[in-house]
């Protein structure tokens, strides 16, 4: 039986120790349920008690998340989530990617969030695909980053001067055939599912700069539909929710592509909307530009959900219960 141990960690005075412990202790509580270990903060001390192998990963996730307190203001709990599952993922075998690899692939943007980082190491790979190549596509499971990283990296492109204009895309095919039920312009009907673009815009830049840049031209965001017999050059252009395109709109969308630009393909190939027998333009890629140079593939799994670190157990609790009700019907199959 395992006995237990008890580690005594002492701070160095300058440490931000609120912003170590987060609001109430959160940051430590959440140590505490994944390492099942008992932390307690006293003075400039933190004791952990619990198995020796718990209390070690304990005492490197907090090691870990001090020198991320030094180069940050501030840590949140996306943070303090990255840190604990990048360390599981070790103790499991996993390959994972460390704090320290996650600054270097840092991306400047401006406003509220000054830079965002990787979380994963499939998004370190998505973001070094998209410096690299001129046309990626990002494939997997929704709040795994592949939008919003990209987004950053336009934001990043424009802030630099490396594009004039940042151009984001998505087919209004959720709306289907009621678009022509609902009031307003064409834009006022398809504007509800390109919300999750300005939402993204507006987290990375001051809501009067995208505004200015909106009226300027410099940002556009439009349905797919609008980008027909465009050629756009000097942009950095991004397509979300590419699994509801279908063939010849995916290709009418690769050939749009101008000198100086750079395009970013995100979808999720299990959200597929499109009608029934319809073939989507994302998934049909996979094949017909495998062989392509110059255009790069990012595949994202259930492991690199970055969003509330309960998104993750809730997707994992979905996993299981459908594994649980194929194996019941294994044994008892339907009449």
């Amino acid at each position: 039986m395992n006995q237990p141990f008890l580690k005594k960690i002492t701070l160095e005075s300058e440490i931000n120790k609120l912003a170590l412990f987060g609001s109430y202790d959160q940051h430590i509580k959440m140590i505490e349920d994944a390492f099942s270990v008992e932390m307690t903060a006293r003075g400039e001390e933190i004791r952990v008690v619990g198995v020796l192998d718990q209390v070690e990963q304990a005492e490197q996730a907090i090691s870990q998340l001090i020198q991320l307190t030094k180069k940050e203001h501030h840590l949140t709990t996306e943070d303090v989530n990255h840190v604990i599952q990048s360390i599981l993922s070790e103790g499991n075998g996993d390959e994972s990617l460390t704090p320290s690899e996650s600054q270097e692939c840092r991306i400047v943007v401006s406003g509220k969030k000054r830079s965002v980082v990787p979380k994963s190491l499939a998004q370190k790979r998505y973001i070094d695909h998209i410096r690299n190549f001129d046309v990626v596509v990002g494939i997997g499971p929704a709040g795994t980053g592949k939008t919003y990283l990209a987004m950053a990296m336009a934001v990043s492109a424009y802030l630099k001067k490396e594009v004039e204009r940042i151009i984001l895309v998505r087919p209004a095919v959720e709306a289907g055939e009621s678009l022509g039920f609902l009031p307003g312009t064409l834009v006022e009907k398809v504007n509800p599912y390109l919300r999750p673009l300005y939402d993204a815009l507006y987290d990375m830049m001051e809501v009067d700069h995208v505004n200015r840049l909106l009226e300027r031209g410099d940002i556009e965001i439009a349905p797919l539909a609008f980008m027909r017999g465009r050629t756009l050059s000097d942009a950095f252009i991004i397509l979300d929710e590419a699994q509801n395109t279908t063939s010849m709109q995916m290709k009418m969308f690769l050939t749009r592509l101008g000198f100086r630009s750079k395009a970013v393909m995100t979808g999720d190939v299990t959200q597929i909307d499109l009608p029934k027998g319809v073939a989507s333009g994302l998934v049909e890629i996979q094949k017909v530009l495998e062989e392509v140079r110059g255009i790069q593939f990012t595949y994202f799994t259930g492991k690199d959900v970055v969003r509330h670190h309960l998104v993750q157990e809730i997707i994992n609790a979905y996993e299981k219960y459908k594994e649980g009700r194929r194996d019941a019907n294994k044994i008892n199959p339907p009449k």
